[in-house]
């Protein structure tokens, strides 16, 4: 049996990278556990002080099928570059040639960047793999290919 996992972000603004984040994956805010109307009131009832209750964020891929999101408030600033990173899928067309996979992936690194992402550095060969690495707006690495 496959093990559940989640993906997590440290963030000086987990507010607002989760809002990028959400808005790059199509992903939701987290609902309040069942039984509670709000994340207020629940992290109330699980004795999480009041100060905390802003200090991240957890997106869900509405559909089910992709991971869970978490990004938590954290002091520092990112100092160093990625040990692992996401690669974001841009979307395929039935039987695309290399160069309509190019223009599906530039697609998607422009969207990227009207969110907040920075473009990075693209890399491929012609004819061959092509992808773009960027940044989001807290400076994680991650491609779109």
């Amino acid at each position: 049996m496959a093990v559940s996992w989640q993906v997590t972000f440290d963030a000086v603004d987990a507010k607002a990278l989760a809002r990028f984040w959400a808005r790059a994956l199509h992903y939701a805010a987290e609902p309040p556990p069942d039984g509670f109307d709000s994340w207020p009131s629940a992290l109330e009832a699980m004795g999480v002080p009041e100060d905390e209750w802003d200090d991240g964020a957890s997106l869900i891929d509405p559909s089910g099928v992709g991971p869970r999101i978490v990004i938590l408030g954290v002091p520092e600033p990112k100092t160093a570059k990625n040990r692992m990173h996401l690669d974001l899928r841009a979307e395929r067309v039935e039987e695309d040639t290399s160069v309509e996979r190019k223009d599906s992936i530039l697609a998607e690194a422009a969207r990227l960047e009207a969110l907040g992402a920075t473009r990075i550095l693209e890399q491929g060969l012609p004819g061959h793999h092509f992808h773009v690495v960027m940044q989001d707006p807290e400076g994680n690495e991650f491609c779109v290919n």
